[in-house]
């Protein structure tokens, strides 16, 4: 298993878990019907800065996940369309912009599973004055930090050597492949969030409430019926 040095890195000197105010609590909005909140912007408004009137800017990117938050981001449904009169999106699977920019809302799907993980979300953090973990595996690792009880070298030797059928199997040594890392991590173990929205996916009237809020400058509150695992 030499090979395996050549492929595996670790989170050294990880800052210590820093959690952000979350989101949650008792009370809130009924799930069964999500207006645009007031006093949220008017279309064309968007947020002003003394006399600059502009749109917030919002980036989103998916790391060790399955997309599926944010396929609950497209449940949003036609409010997809009064949500685009105030907010612009830079780097997002709807833009394809590869690289985040200044943001005024970062939104972080998956926990991190490779050192290419770890960049992205840095990158997030450094671009975003606020930043949402969606979802279970950005909040607690979800279900890829299933494999932390293995050893990493156990699992590729699994994968890659011992799995019925394979021959002359090999373990992935290309310098195009992210580095894996020794175990799966939540997003808060590595930098600061500000809020946190759990669901195994969220429904995508909880990320409309959270975004509402935010562009109300509310503190996001979720309440009964909005936090839910399918």
């Amino acid at each position: 298993m030499n090979e395996l040095n050549h492929v595996v890195t670790e989170l050294n000197e990880l800052p210590s878990p820093i959690y952000g105010r979350g989101v949650g609590g008792e009370g809130g909005v009924s799930p069964s019907a999500f207006p645009l909140p007031s006093p949220l912007p008017q279309a064309g408004e968007g947020i002003s800065e003394g006399n600059e009137v502009k749109k917030l800017k919002v980036a989103t990117t998916s790391l060790a996940g399955c997309f599926g938050c944010h396929m609950s981001f497209l449940d949003i449904d036609e409010r997809l369309l009064e949500l685009v009169k105030l907010v612009e999106f830079d780097r997002s699977p709807l833009t394809d912009i590869k690289h985040c920019g200044p943001c005024d809302i970062g939104i972080i799907e998956g926990g991190l599973c490779n050192a290419e993980n770890v960049h992205v979300l840095r990158e997030f953090r450094a671009n975003c004055k606020i930043l949402i973990a969606l979802g279970a595996c950005a909040v607690n690792g979800g279900l890829p930090a299933q494999r932390n009880h293995l050893s990493l070298a156990t699992i590729l030797e699994e994968v890659y050597h011992a799995q019925h059928g394979l021959v002359s199997g090999f373990i992935p040594n290309d310098p195009e492949l992210p580095l894996p890392l020794d175990k799966v991590h939540p997003i808060h173990e590595v930098v600061k969030v500000d809020y946190f929205i759990p669901g195994c996916p969220p429904s995508g009237d909880a990320i409309w409430q959270v975004l509402t809020d935010l562009l109300a400058e509310r503190e996001p509150e979720l309440g009964h019926g909005l936090i839910h695992y399918d």
